[in-house]
């Protein structure tokens, strides 16, 4: 088996670079799909409340036989619960889902700027913080100047801010913003839903490499830093995403998939983004 590195996140809490992510994997189709990627060897599940695969996800891991310790969970409050209150009884919710005592990492799905304050909602995640369910609180989706506020207005800084991030997308502001305030950049939609696969740039690396060209995109993500969770149903794919720590990309490469940049959005912009479902 590959040995995955793991990253210490800012409260010392370790995270398995690669995971497992789950998003937009039907609830049927969920228990398999995570048993087949913990029985590959990955130890990092992302799920979210949105998702609606939760109870899923926490049958696949006791049906495992793996020791809860010995599984990073994620899980992500869902946009219509973030009052304070409601906040907190949605997390007890994940918890009875997932059929876990805590989360390994909890965190706010989108900052919703238009719908209410963001802060309040952090204040409670800074509460379960406290309590040890979660061993670790973070954001998703949070650009620099909504990051600010919390470090300005709030106690904890959050562990994690997980980003859309892929060779279309680097996320260089964010990314750095994040470096400074030590906090983890995890990259969701890290293939750009397969729109880099086949840009003539990776297919050209990868042809080099012998490898397949969404190696080549997850193995820049794990070069420049950031945490990764790629997602499929389909066990050759799943066993692919996780061979990536035999070779390396140059700094050539390495530039030249960075140069890839163009902005360029798969998902919703988080400061216009205010959808609650």
């Amino acid at each position: 088996m590959n040995a995955v590195p793991t990253v210490a996140l800012n409260n010392g809490t370790t995270i398995p670079q690669l995971g497992f992510g789950v998003y937009q994997i039907k609830p049927a189709d969920t228990v398999a799909a995570t048993l087949a990627a913990l029985e590959v060897g990955y130890r990092h599940i992302d799920t979210a409340q949105m998702y609606g695969n939760e109870k899923e996800v926490g049958r696949a891991v006791r049906d495992s036989g793996l020791p809860r310790a010995d599984v990073f969970v994620t899980s992500k409050l869902n946009n219509g619960f973030h009052a304070h209150d409601d906040a907190l009884k949605a997390f007890d919710r994940s918890l009875d889902d997932l059929g876990f005592d805590y989360l390994d990492l909890f965190l706010i799905h989108w900052p919703l700027p238009a719908v209410g304050d963001f802060v309040e909602t952090w204040r409670a995640m800074e509460e379960i913080y406290r309590s040890g369910r979660a061993k670790a609180v973070g954001v998703s989706n949070f650009q620099p100047h909504h990051l600010r506020r919390l470090l300005d207005e709030t106690e904890v800084v959050p562990a994690v801010n997980q980003v859309e991030v892929h060779p279309y997308l680097t996320q260089d502001a964010v990314r750095a913003f994040d470096t400074e305030h030590g906090i983890a950049t995890e990259a969701w939609s890290p293939i750009a839903q397969g729109k880099v696969l086949d840009d003539p740039v990776i297919t050209r690396i990868a042809q080099r490499l012998g490898r397949t060209p969404a190696q080549v995109t997850l193995r820049w993500h794990l070069q420049r830093g950031d945490i990764v969770f790629p997602k499929s149903v389909t066990r050759s794919r799943v066993e692919e995403n996780f061979a990536l720590f035999d070779f390396e990309l140059t700094p050539d490469d390495m530039a030249a998939v960075s140069g890839l940049n163009r902005d360029e959005r798969t998902g919703p912009d988080p400061d216009t983004f205010n959808w609650i479902p």
